[in-house]
């Protein structure tokens, strides 16, 4: 069944429907108006040449990620039976202000600095905004509706991404999937393995809200447990789906104070489950009790293939509905380590950062922020914080491994809350000058702590079940204590700024030089690092 393009009366794109761009401090209230906000200011690249979903779109993605260069969008993507169009990495932030393209998508400004950016995005988390509920023929996504033998996953063109994957993937997308026991909806993202046209397996590990709905709810009653994956929704939709909501939370809600505006929500037509109508694609189906096919290898966001394959959940495909010609996005993971960022990596630092710094402060915790190494998206975090008593950061790291479903994130750093953990610069001094190898390094927890098995690290004993995906091995979860702690004296004399002199010497060197000023933080302050200068500027 096919309905018009719901995008009439804007100006043209190639697949006969209108987008226009946001306006100033507008939201984008799809993936397609965010895609054309960027194009406005010339930081999206429209490849019309032909090109393959077989490690093609993944490799020109990966090389626009290293290259810091516009996003690539492919509209012509061939072995493709339904048309549709590869987005790569579309909210991969420039490397040396991650957050610009989120705030962008959120309709922030693109040039607040770190700090400002953060405070801002939490100001939204602390106001929700109830979402809204239309019909079949306002939501874009069913302008098509798929069924039975038409609802062929094989004919939409799943990228291949890297080499040694153990198939095509579905990695940019919000999971919807309901609590049995309440009216709670959990919002995720879990990446799906295509196993053919009607069947995928989805990387659940527990200690995850949705993975502890079927685990311990759904399998153990014997019952399939109702999904909805929906790909390509409006950023704000997007975003919320990687954060660290409370169960139970409104994560639709959480979606509209983040955007500043109501989401609006369409019902699924095979099970009452409801996504963003703004989606590209909605694929509807149930996960099964009791059955497994396999699910990877996979190159992960450590930067190598993870493996073995091991045995994942069944999704069984019921429907599928989608807007003419959708666009389908992708994350490049692995090209986040290192120098490089996409889509997972910015995210982490743009979206989840803010959350998990207004959830500390929730619980008490005087933290000034909490902030994703940004080169190691899910490994590493830094926080700063006031240590008002001994035994603080004990405490704190306590919280954080052990209340919060943090199965992904090994370490943290403690800093100061005058020490900006967006500075590389200010962490790795904190680091050098406060944190004594034989006193401020501590392994925390347990053998029976929850460990996540992405890692390269551990033997395929060592991570434990192939059913859930859960180690009982002994953790590796740790944290640093780069507090000054009583010498202040010593910590403001360290990170004395360079008086103006200097500062104006070092201006001339590195103009003479040929260094774009205008992308260098010569202090290492909240914009970025000082070698943030021989990065790639913002397109």
């Amino acid at each position: 069944m096919s309905r018009p393009n719901r995008d009439a009366g804007r100006p043209p794109r190639p697949d006969g429907g209108t987008v226009a761009a946001p306006g100033p401090e507008e939201p984008a209230s799809s993936l397609r108006t965010y895609l054309a906000g960027l194009e406005a200011v010339g930081e999206l690249n429209r490849i019309e040449t032909p090109v393959s979903w077989n490690l093609e779109a993944s490799a020109i993605t990966m090389l626009a990620n290293d290259r810091d260069d516009r996003v690539p969008v492919f509209e012509s993507v061939t072995e493709s039976e339904i048309p549709a169009r590869l987005v790569g990495d579309p909210y991969r932030g420039p490397r040396n202000r991650p957050w610009a393209r989120p705030a962008r998508a959120l309709g922030l400004p693109p040039d607040l600095d770190g700090e400002e950016y953060y405070e801002r995005v939490i100001d939204r988390l602390r106001r929700p905004i109830e979402p809204t509920i239309v019909d079949d023929e306002t939501a874009p996504c069913k302008a098509v509706i798929r069924r039975g033998s038409d609802a062929d996953l094989f004919a939409l063109p799943w990228p291949y991404i890297h080499a040694a994957d153990g198939g095509r993937y579905s990695n940019l997308h919000t999971m919807v999937a309901p609590d049995p026991d309440s009216t709670w909806t959990d919002w995720s993202s879990h990446r799906a393995m295509i196993q053919d046209g009607d069947r995928a397996s989805v990387l659940l590990l527990a200690g995850e809200q949705t993975p502890n709905l079927f685990y311990y709810r759904y399998e153990r009653r014997e019952e399939p447990m109702p999904v909805a994956i929906a790909v390509g929704v409006e950023p704000a939709a997007q975003f919320t789906a990687s954060m660290w909501i409370p169960t139970g939370s409104d994560e639709a809600a959480f979606a509209g104070g983040l955007k500043g505006e109501p989401i609006e929500l369409v019902e699924c037509t095979t099970n009452d489950l409801k996504v963003p109508a703004s989606a590209e694609l909605v694929i509807e189906g149930q996960i099964l009790p009791g059955e497994r096919l396999d699910e990877g290898p996979f190159g992960d966001y450590f930067g190598y293939m993870h493996g073995p394959r091991r045995s994942m959940p069944v999704l069984e495909v019921e429907a599928v509905t989608h807007r003419e010609q959708p666009l389908i996005p992708f994350c490049v993971e692995g090209s986040g380590v290192g120098y490089s960022q996409n889509t997972s990596s910015t995210t982490e630092v743009a979206c989840v950062g803010p959350d998990a710094t207004l959830g500390l402060r929730a619980a008490g915790y005087d933290v000034e922020r909490c902030v994703p190494w940004r080169f190691t998206p899910r490994t590493v975090y830094v926080v700063s914080t006031d240590v008002p008593r001994p035994g603080y950061l004990h405490e704190l790291a306590n919280f954080i491994f052990t209340t919060w479903g943090m199965l992904h994130v090994d370490f943290f750093v403690f800093v100061d809350p005058d020490v900006d953990p967006l500075s590389t610069r200010e962490v790795l001094e904190a680091l050098a000058l406060y944190a004594d190898p034989e006193e401020d390094f501590h392994q925390f927890g347990a053998e029976a702590m929850p460990k996540v098995p992405l890692n390269i690290y551990q033997t395929p004993e060592e991570k434990g079940d192939a059913e859930t995906g859960t180690s009982k091995s002994k953790t590796a979860k740790a944290y640093i204590d780069a507090t000054a702690g009583t010498d202040a004296a010593a910590r403001d004399g360290a990170r004395s700024a360079p008086d103006e002199q200097l500062r104006e010497c070092a201006r001339e060197i590195l103009s003479g030089a040929g260094v774009d000023l205008s992308t260098a933080d010569l202090a290492g302050g909240p914009n970025g690092d000082v070698d943030s200068a021989s990065g790639g500027t913002e397109r």
